[in-house]
């Protein structure tokens, strides 16, 4: 009688671990971050801005819409590879396309990179962390649970909160297997407060190069910016607050019962 006993290597397991291909997307995106790190940190700052802002004015008088796709090409790219200077190029689009077409531009780019990131996660580690995640018990299932109920609070407070990186926003939602539609819509609406300030920044980064300063990215922490960004999170987080307090109302009323 033969033995019909799955092996790792023949059962269902096998699905869930992740093949040498799935890698390769991540692997990918982390060798192009580590390697642009380096090559590119003395690039893409606000010196270069400054030294070729003449050059840029220019190009975007001559050719508005092929510099818009340059920018928001190399914007993607800064994003999807976690390079040095996303920064310096959410103000670049306030200094060459004004507040309203420069926030735009910047909320769009920055959402298709971080799709790309997801995705690129979703495929390799995401997909194989997911299945054991459904298969888990105890301490994890409940995470995931809690997580499924407040996917879209959660998502939002990743991205409004200014101390969350961005690229730890983009991985860890596709680690933890959130659907990718509420990743995306998140991502839009959750930067456009952010993005609205660096690009405010770079409206008046002209003047500011003029004078021989540098753009002030503590905007960001002051008072009348940070404050109504913290309300937002405030505001994200009340669902899961309310969900929190009803559950222990529930559970000490079944005590009392």
């Amino acid at each position: 009688m033969s033995d019909m006993t799955e092996t790792p290597e023949t059962g269902p397991e096998k699905s869930a671990k992740p093949g040498a291909a799935r890698h390769l997307p991540l692997i990918a995106v982390a060798a192009v971050a580590l390697i642009g790190a380096v090559v590119l940190k003395d690039y893409l700052t606000f010196d270069t801005l400054r030294d070729n802002r003449e050059a840029l004015m220019a190009f975007r008088d001559q050719n508005y819409l092929g510099l818009v796709g340059l920018f928001m090409g190399i914007y993607i790219v800064i994003v999807v590879f976690s390079l040095p200077g996303a920064a310096v190029a959410s103000v670049t689009g306030g200094f060459l396309f004004g507040l309203a077409a420069g926030t735009a531009l910047n909320v769009v780019s920055a959402t298709i990179g971080a799709a790309g990131i997801f995705l690129a996660a979703r495929m390799g580690l995401g997909a194989w962390l997911t299945a054991k995640m459904e298969a888990a018990e105890g301490r994890v299932r409940m995470l995931k649970q809690a997580l499924r109920e407040n996917e879209v609070e959660v998502l939002l407070l990743l991205r409004l909160v200014p101390a969350v990186p961005f690229f730890v926003a983009n991985l860890l939602p596709a680690l933890v297997g959130v659907k990718f539609r509420n990743f995306l819509w998140t991502t839009a609406m959750g930067i456009i407060p952010g993005a609205i300030v660096f690009t405010w920044i770079g409206v008046g980064v002209g003047s500011v190069f003029d004078r021989g300063g540098e753009p002030d990215l503590s905007l960001l922490w002051e008072p009348h910016v940070i404050g109504p960004i913290l309300g937002l999170c405030v505001l994200a987080a009340m669902p899961i607050i309310v969900k929190a307090v009803r559950g222990n109302l529930r559970g000490q009323a079944r005590k009392d019962g």
